[in-house]
């Protein structure tokens, strides 16, 4: 099924920014029902308000992984998963905290990756296959000295994203990886992002339209685009090809 209309989802970090972008186009385009995943549940009253029983909170926190664990008793009927929940913080590779700021990066955005897809890998079997949406970034294939621990950290999302793509075919699960740039969201406006930023609805489309054309590399707005066109070559022939066989 390669539309959004009558799936069941997850979007972890879906309270705000582009992850609540999602929701909105999601249900406006005919998704059955989503999970909205937080680590601050009253922050989905808004959504909850205007959704009602179309949207049912859950405690998603990447650093916690026993919430990810229960989450899966809950959503236990998702046929999709869209991981979007990140953090991002300013810090140069030769700065005071670069170390421990990217231990905290990783630990959300790489190993909170894995514990999502290790935990939601069963129920999406078991559900027929569906589909993994990971959020990385053009971060992840261009390294931004001011933000280095987060651009490393998405490149190993990014990586991880790769092996997840190849290991869950097997089960017929669908993954993609989403490489927006600057959106306008709390998080780019923090990082000093905010005049070149774009809609994050853009992020939304993207998908949708990938979902259609059964794509893996997504790149959304603007400055994605111009990555995502000088790069299209290598994930081609490099990233998507099956380099193991003869």
């Amino acid at each position: 099924m390669n539309t959004i209309k009558d799936r069941i989802i997850l979007i972890t970090g879906a309270n705000r920014g582009i992850g609540k972008a999602i929701v909105e186009k999601f249900l406006e385009e005919g998704a059955a029902k989503i999970y909205l995943g937080a680590r601050d549940l009253e922050s989905l009253n808004p959504l909850l308000t205007t959704y009602g029983d179309r949207v049912v909170p859950v405690h998603i926190d990447l650093n916690q992984p026993e919430t990810i664990t229960k989450a899966t008793e809950l959503a236990n009927d998702v046929d999709m998963v869209v991981n979007n929940a990140g953090m991002l913080n300013v810090e140069s590779p030769l700065s005071e905290n670069a170390i421990a700021t990217l231990q905290m990066e990783m630990e959300v955005n790489v190993y909170g990756l894995m514990r999502v897809a290790q935990a939601f890998a069963p129920v999406l079997k078991a559900n027929g296959g569906g589909v993994l949406v990971q959020l990385n970034s053009v971060a992840s294939v261009k390294n931004f000295a001011d933000f280095a621990t987060y651009s490393a950290s998405k490149a190993a999302a990014y990586s991880i994203t790769q092996g997840l793509r190849d290991k869950l075919r097997e089960q017929g699960t669908y993954v993609m990886s989403v490489h927006p740039g600057p959106i306008d969201t709390d998080m780019a406006n923090d990082a000093g992002m905010g005049e070149m930023a774009e809609p994050p609805v853009l992020v939304a489309e993207a998908i949708l339209e990938a979902l259609q054309n059964n794509e893996f590399h997504v790149f959304p707005d603007s400055m994605a685009k111009q990555i995502g066109g000088v790069y299209a070559d290598f994930a081609t022939n490099i990233v998507e090809a099956n380099l193991m066989e003869g």
